[in-house]
């Protein structure tokens, strides 16, 4: 590897070096954080994982599909205000993913001294202190609730719920093999505050929505889990990766392919059913392709290899846009 900054990049083989850390290894290479930001901003930004925005793509994209579809199912059809959604659910999602990721430092902080991929996040490598990272975090998240208390008032109380999730998740990895479906319920509720902030209203497709998403979550982060399987045997953190194994998740990714596809299927079938048909038939073109791009990953999944893993898990991105893209044809014509 090259060197940065005059320091070498460190051996994560050796558990004990002592190495002051210029940037979090998994952090795509010349990202943003580490050619632009200001050396003094650069580890509350890597506590947001701001270095890493797939994160914020995968918290925003239900929020993208919920609002969609919502106007996609509305007889007035888009609106400005429907425009102002869509930018604030894209900053609410990058400050309240920073905010969650940073309250998941803090506490995985130990955890994450242990494993290689992620002992050189700010806290564990002493980059910021506990107190540093418990500022930043509500700093975070009063810039996300200034932008909620802009929706109507079922998004703010949906919005507000969203907060015993995000809070339970970083814990889930103790106590159940499925913390996978933990991220789902939080990673995903945008589904229901961006669909209630443009009705004001919770209904069933919204609900089918947040099932999907919550389901193409352990899809995704049970192949990103695969990256730390090892570790996390080492220090007893369950995922689905370890339930599953090697063998096994094939099979189960392919289960969390159908039943991603059957419940983003009724959700676009329940909102436009009884409205023209060819908003239902671009939903549902759009539903065709996002499975197809599920089926490319699988077909190329090898979970021995972390390098592709991550390629994989990344990949998510692109597959939720394509959906996101057709949900927005629905509802514009």
């Amino acid at each position: 590897m090259s060197e940065r900054a005059g320091n070498p990049e460190p051996d994560l083989r050796v558990p004990d070096q002592q190495v002051p850390y210029q940037q979090v290894v998994d952090a795509p290479k010349d990202n943003w954080v580490d050619r632009y930001a200001p050396a003094a901003t650069r580890p509350y930004l890597r506590l947001s994982r701001a270095d890493r925005p797939i994160g914020t793509w995968l918290l925003l994209i239900p929020c993208w599909w919920g609002l969609a579809l919502a106007v996609a199912a509305d007889p007035a059809g888009p609106g400005w205000f429907d425009l102002w959604i869509a930018l604030g659910c894209g900053v609410g999602a990058f400050v309240m993913r920073g905010a969650g990721c940073t309250w998941n430092d803090i506490t995985d902080r130990d955890i994450d001294a242990q494993v290689a991929r992620t002992r050189s996040r700010p806290l564990p490598s002493g980059q910021v202190s506990v107190r540093q990272a418990l500022v930043w975090m509500v700093l975070q998240a009063l810039i996300g609730a200034a932008i909620l208390l802009t929706f109507p008032p079922m998004a703010i109380l949906l919005g507000v719920a969203s907060l015993v999730p995000v809070a339970i998740y970083p814990f889930a990895k103790r106590f159940t093999w499925w913390p996978q479906a933990f991220l789902g319920i939080a990673f995903n509720w945008g589904a229901l505050v961006a669909w209630a902030a443009q009705s004001n209203d919770l209904s069933l497709p919204a609900v089918l929505l947040w099932l999907a998403g919550l389901i193409w979550t352990l899809f995704y982060d049970t192949i990103y889990a695969h990256q730390d399987k090892e570790d996390d045997e080492l220090i007893g953190v369950k995922s689905t990766a370890r339930l599953f194994g090697d063998a096994d998740t094939p099979l189960w990714l392919r289960r969390f392919l159908v039943g991603t596809l059957v419940f983003l299927a009724l959700a676009v079938v329940k909102a436009l059913i009884d409205g023209p048909v060819l908003p239902l038939v671009i939903a549902l073109a759009g539903i065709w392709a996002f499975g197809w791009h599920l089926r490319w990953q699988l077909m190329r999944l090898d979970t021995t290899d972390t390098t592709n893993c991550l390629k994989l898990f990344r990949s998510n991105r692109d597959a939720g846009l394509i959906l996101a893209l057709f949900l927005a044809g629905a509802a514009m014509v």
